[in-house]
């Protein structure tokens, strides 16, 4: 890998963490193309791109910083040294309940299937591109069945864990995690920009675990030139991913996800052409 190539993913995995398009399925097809994924070593490909999802993780830190801040003040004060009932506490308290509660299941399936998500078979762009399509369709459902009645405040426990459960189908290779808690958000009742932007804030301990486990992990193989190559990455991901968060909050206040439906199902289709003609390696 150089540093081209560096940057090419970094800007890959900056604009499509944040889109319900999936970042790993672009980032692999990507990695497929300029032949940067060992075969006897899938691990290192894994723990390549979900280092570089810190990048990312910083973009939401730094775009989300006011409400980060407020929500750990007031679930601080309200939670631990007031010990507030849930009800009689403030959303932004509440929020750190839901984003606690929403972790828990992402959590739990993601170290139990740890291995699986390190092997070959979430690399595979076969079972990419069925997964583009197939969450297209049920996003395409969820779109066709909303209510977009709720904002955040208006949100429960229960629709934090229905979230979270969505956020798991993200360990599958295609899926996306804005694409499958966006569309746990709109089955809850959830207004578009609403369900975006618990999203986000639903990925944030789920990204710093990963990210940092897979560091810990990246190191059995680290070297210079990848270290320095996966720091260009981080880098460029975090300046792509903060423009990403903003145009799709905005995006979403006044147009549905119709545009990114349509482009899964073309690119899962284009995938499919390019495996039978064996143009790539599955």
């Amino acid at each position: 890998m150089n540093i081209f190539e560096s940057i090419i993913l970094g800007l890959v995995q900056g604009a499509s963490e944040f889109l319900p398009i999936s970042s790993t399925g672009h980032l692999t097809l990507t990695g497929r193309f300029l032949n940067l994924i060992n075969e006897s070593h899938p691990e290192q490909w894994t723990a390549y791109i979900a280092v570089i999802q810190l990048g990312t993780l910083a973009a939401i830190l730094v775009y989300f910083f006011s409400d980060l801040v407020s929500i750990t003040k007031s679930f601080v004060s309200e939670s631990l040294i007031q010990r507030k009932k849930y009800s009689l506490q403030s959303i932004e308290s509440k929020l750190g309940w839901m984003i606690i509660a929403g972790t828990v299941p992402i959590v739990t399936i993601g170290l139990a299937l740890k291995k699986v998500i390190e092997g070959n078979i979430t690399k595979n762009l076969f079972v990419i591109s069925i997964s583009l399509i197939v969450l297209a369709i049920i996003l395409l459902i969820a779109e066709r069945t909303a209510k977009f009645k709720k904002d955040i405040k208006d949100m429960t426990i229960k629709d934090a864990v229905i979230i979270g459960v969505a956020q798991c189908f993200a360990l599958f290779p295609g899926a996306s995690r804005s694409g499958t808690t966006l569309t746990g958000g709109l089955f809850c009742g959830l207004k578009r920009e609403s369900a975006a932007r618990f999203s986000f804030l639903l990925s944030i301990p789920a990204v710093l675990a990963s990210g940092v486990l897979e560091l810990k992990e990246s190191m059995k193989f680290m070297n210079h030139d990848l270290m320095v190559n996966m720091i260009v990455s981080t880098i460029i991901a975090a300046v792509s991913g903060y423009f990403a968060i903003d145009f799709l909050l905005k995006y979403l206040k006044k147009n549905s996800t119709i545009l990114f439906i349509i482009y899964r199902v073309i690119l899962g289709v284009v995938i499919l052409i390019l495996l039978n003609y064996q143009f790539i390696k599955a």
